[in-house]
C-alpha cells in the first residue's frame, strides 16, 4: 500500500503542475486531488520537494532499468531525456520555480549510477579505486547533466537519439582509457 499512495501522490502532483506553477501549489491542494489525509501526505514525504525528488528520481529510475552497461548507456541516456519529455510540464514547472540547481540535483545521481554501471563493467579485470572510478564518472556526469539542462532551457526541441549519439561520439572510447590511467599496477598498489 505504501507505494500506491507514493504513486497516487506523485499523479496527483503532476496533474496539478499541469494547472498552476510548483511554488502555488500546497499540501492541502495535493492531498485533496489524492482523497487522502495531510497526514498520510508527512507518513511519506517530509514536503512538496521530497515529493519532487523522489518522483524525479522514481521517473528517472524506471528509465534506466536494464541500461547500465557499456552496451546500453546510450540507450539509457535516451531514455532518460524522453521520461523528461514525457513530464515536460512537471519538469518545466520544476525548472522554472525551485531551479536549474535542483533539477541537477535530482538527475545526477541518475546519470552517475549509469556511469558507474558501465565503470564497474569496464573496470572488472583491472584494479581501479572505488573513488577514482566515482571521480571518472562524475566528470562525464557533468559533461551529460550540461547537456541534458541545455536542452531544457532551449525547451526541449533538439532530438535526443542525435544529441546521445554526439554525445557519445565524443566520449565513447574515453572510458576505458580514463579507467587505464586510473589503473593501479600490481607490482604498486599503493598508488
Amino acid at each position: 500500500m505504501p507505494q500506491f499512495t507514493k504513486y497516487a501522490l506523485e499523479a496527483s502532483l503532476k496533474h496539478l503542475l499541469a494547472q498552476k506553477p510548483l511554488n502555488k501549489i500546497t499540501i492541502n491542494d495535493i492531498t485533496e486531488d489524492c482523497g487522502i489525509n495531510r497526514m498520510t501526505f508527512y507518513y511519506h514525504f517530509k514536503d512538496i520537494y521530497d515529493l519532487v525528488e523522489w518522483s524525479c528520481l522514481e521517473d528517472a529510475r524506471k528509465a534506466l532499468e536494464g541500461k547500465k552497461t557499456y552496451d546500453t548507456w546510450q540507450q539509457g541516456y535516451v531514455q532518460i531525456f524522453h521520461a523528461v519529455r514525457e513530464n515536460k510540464p512537471f519538469i518545466l514547472n520544476v525548472y522554472r520555480c525551485v531551479g536549474q540547481a535542483q533539477v541537477e540535483r535530482y538527475l545526477t545521481p541518475l546519470t552517475d549510477s549509469l556511469l558507474m554501471g558501465v565503470l564497474d563493467e569496464l573496470s572488472a579485470n583491472m584494479t581501479v579505486r572505488e573513488e577514482d572510478k566515482q571521480f571518472i564518472a562524475r566528470v562525464y556526469s557533468y559533461a551529460f547533466m550540461g547537456l541534458m539542462l541545455d536542452w531544457i532551457k532551449q525547451d526541449m526541441r533538439e532530438d535526443p537519439e542525435l544529441l546521445v549519439a554526439r554525445f557519445a561520439r565524443v566520449i565513447q572510447d574515453d572510458f576505458a582509457v580514463a579507467l587505464e590511467r586510473f589503473r593501479i599496477a600490481p607490482s604498486n598498489p599503493a598508488k
